[in-house]
């Protein structure tokens, strides 16, 4: 839309002019989102519920994808300008002079925060858990949360877990260990089983009331030895137009 407003004569450099509205743009956005932190991902836009028939037999398919979510993850940990100078010049070539010109810094400035961004990366860097690692570490959040075992679950939380809980009344967001494994009651009360899934890829679990009815449905990121952050639907509209079978043999 803003070439459509432009002269292309006016125009010396389409490339370097499209990269440089593109990355202004893309800049307003990434700030945008750590100032209104509840407008990025929750955790709950999807839900696609399907059956978890265990590891897949391609192996490196399921490896792709796993390194797909943690390079997305890993970026996301990487402030505006960081990410902006990485993703620019390491995987799209462009030149720190023109990346500067876009960030309102000097090259020389522009390669020290791609360099920096280099070194999170890095350091964050960690293979990625299998399906049957993940699964096993969401069945012992399960396990501690069903027998109140407050102790086993924060062994099992990351330090810094996120659950995210989309309800009637909007998505609440709670932070930390301590206060995530205050709210694990979510497995007492009116549930009587749970059933294993995917829940968009990842490991979850349906849990259904005595009559059959959806509770919720909660999904989990882990790192293989720890939940880095649960996602949990208990919005009653959105459970039954998931259209969850009660009479699956898998229920447990």
């Amino acid at each position: 839309m803003r070439l459509a407003r432009q002269d292309p004569a006016a125009i010396d450099n389409l490339a370097g002019w499209l990269t440089t509205v593109v990355g202004r743009i893309s800049l307003d956005v990434l700030r945008a989102r750590q100032a209104r932190p509840e407008a990025s991902y929750d955790g709950t836009a999807e839900f696609v519920v399907t059956a978890d028939d265990g590891p897949e037999p391609e192996e490196h398919v399921a490896l792709a994808d796993s390194v797909g979510v943690a390079l997305l993850m890993v970026l996301d940990s990487l402030g505006p300008s960081e990410r902006l100078a990485l993703v620019l010049h390491d995987m799209f070539a462009v030149s720190f002079a023109e990346i500067g010109q876009i960030l309102g810094k000097s090259a020389d400035a522009t390669k020290m925060l791609a360099s920096r961004a280099r070194r999170k990366v890095r350091a964050t860097d960690r293979p990625a858990a299998s399906r049957r690692e993940q699964r096993a570490v969401a069945e012992v959040f399960r396990a501690a949360a069903i027998d109140g075992d407050f102790e086993a679950l924060l062994r099992v939380l990351d330090p810094d877990v996120e659950l995210t809980v989309a309800t009637p009344g909007g998505v609440f967001v709670t932070l930390g260990a301590t206060d995530v494994a205050t709210r694990a009651r979510m497995f007492s009360g009116e549930v009587t089983r749970h059933q294993p899934v995917l829940v968009d890829g990842l490991p979850g679990y349906i849990s259904w009331r005595a009559d059959a009815t959806p509770q919720s449905v909660m999904s989990f990121r882990t790192d293989g030895h720890r939940v880095t952050a649960i996602a949990l639907l208990v919005d009653p509209a959105r459970l039954s137009a998931l259209g969850l079978d009660p009479g699956c043999d898998r229920a447990r």
